[in-house]
């Protein structure tokens, strides 16, 4: 096909193709594929590459390993699946993977009043925080809104890390800092994590940085020398099959911490990975932007237990949230009934019997292991008491739903 045509019919494929396909930066390059994207039963549009959507420290070898979709966050790849989701998801679970996740960006207080601007932030009392721990914490703005749920890295007494979910914080931050004349500096540092998960990560772990790694507790760090160069090593993960996150400082050091961990784990069965959509749903791993928005408050999403107000008197947050205690809508793991059902790109319905309008399905997946579509809603109080049946209008129809009491692990 002359290659005019060529790319019609590259703007049509789908997203799931090899990444030297996807970002091919000119016609002639994939001109000799198209039969096969013709194929494609969901047709879905190339992923535009410019400097505004910036690489990260180990997107050669994301590509390399053969990622096969990617999702934006923090205005960075985050490579969702290599081999299939399936596939993904049972290797997580019996093997260790590496993931690129330099997306959680940092935002980097330092200085005097540190620990004043991070308590603006948030409800949930840092003052007892040691050095080597982390923290999960809801950050709200004046009207106790959920602008993010980052997890905090205490370097020192001055400094913090504020590992980011899918918002722009580092503007908020340097606005409050600016705002209240803070004795403080707030960047992005050059720190990239590269996490590593799954139930032989801490075998892999001591082989790269030592036996002594292991035994960090969960939500702590240690620092680590990897051929001269000190990082940061948390046990942290965004999956529940254990494992760390590496807080790579130093661009130029990601290829090289990549290839060594690949080569110590090659009997491991270690694969190149990310986040997995099943995994995190059966353990009630929230997402910011799907399952949490500025439309919730911290106790709407079950983060009420980090919400100290007798102490974060500071929070800017605090009269609000002091209002807020007691949620008419909350977050519940709940189960659709019948076969697999198509993706959840927009938020589905939840409906009574009468069909009132009593919540609504915000991350939804079929989970191999349990034979189940998984999924996570916002539901109404009056009907979040576990074994409440629910309907859910979805793509393929209206589906019988059950509220959970628990996530599945």
């Amino acid at each position: 096909l002359p290659r005019r045509y060529t790319v019609a019919i590259l703007a049509g494929i789908g997203v799931a193709m090899p990444a030297y396909l996807r970002f091919a930066r000119s016609a002639s390059q994939v001109s000799m594929s198209v039969e096969i994207f013709t194929l494609m039963p969901i047709p879905m549009p190339l992923l535009s590459r410019t400097p505004r959507l910036r690489p990260t420290p180990f997107s050669r070898r994301v590509e390399a390993a053969g990622a096969t979709a990617y999702t934006i966050y923090n205005h960075m790849l985050l490579p969702s699946v290599f081999r299939s989701i399936e596939e993904d998801y049972a290797h997580l679970k019996s093997a260790v993977q590496l993931w690129d996740v330099s997306c959680e960006r940092q935002v980097e207080l330092v200085g005097p009043d540190a620990g004043r601007l991070l308590q603006m932030t948030t409800p949930r009392d840092i003052s007892a925080m040691e050095n080597d721990q982390c923290y999960y914490i809801p950050v709200v703005d004046e009207y106790g809104a959920m602008m993010n749920d980052p997890v905090v890295i205490r370097r020192g007494a001055e400094r913090y890390w504020v590992s980011l979910a899918d918002t722009d914080m580092l503007f908020y931050f340097k606005g409050l800092a600016r705002g209240f004349g803070l004795d403080v500096v707030v960047f992005e540092p050059d720190v990239s994590p590269l996490a590593i998960q799954g139930p032989k990560a801490d075998e892999l772990a001591a082989r790269v940085f030592g036996a002594d790694v292991v035994e960090t507790k969960f939500f702590r760090h240690k620092t680590v020398e990897v051929e001269g160069r000190e990082m940061i090593v948390a046990r942290s993960g965004w999956s529940r099959q254990g494992g760390f996150e590496v807080f790579v400082e130093g661009a130029e050091f990601g290829e090289p911490l990549w290839d060594r961990l690949m080569e110590a784990g090659q009997d491991l069965d270690v694969r190149a990975g990310g986040p997995n959509a099943v995994e995190r749903i059966e353990g009630g791993l929230l997402s910011y932007g799907s399952d949490i928005t500025m439309e919730h408050d911290p106790f709407e999403v079950g983060l009420g237990k980090f919400c100290h107000l007798e102490r974060a008197t500071a929070c800017l947050g605090h009269q609000a949230l002091l209002g807020k205690t007691s949620p008419r809508r909350q977050i519940r793991p709940v189960e659709i009934e019948g076969d697999a059902l198509s993706p959840l790109v927009e938020r589905w319905p939840l409906k009574s019997d009468f069909g009132q309008v009593v919540g609504q399905i915000s991350s939804a997946a079929r989970s191999p292991d349990f034979d189940a579509n998984v999924a996570i809603a916002m539901v109404d109080a009056d009907y979040w008491t576990p074994d409440t049946h629910l309907w859910a209008d979805t793509p393929d129809g209206v589906r019988g739903v059950v509220v959970r009491g628990n996530f599945w692990i």
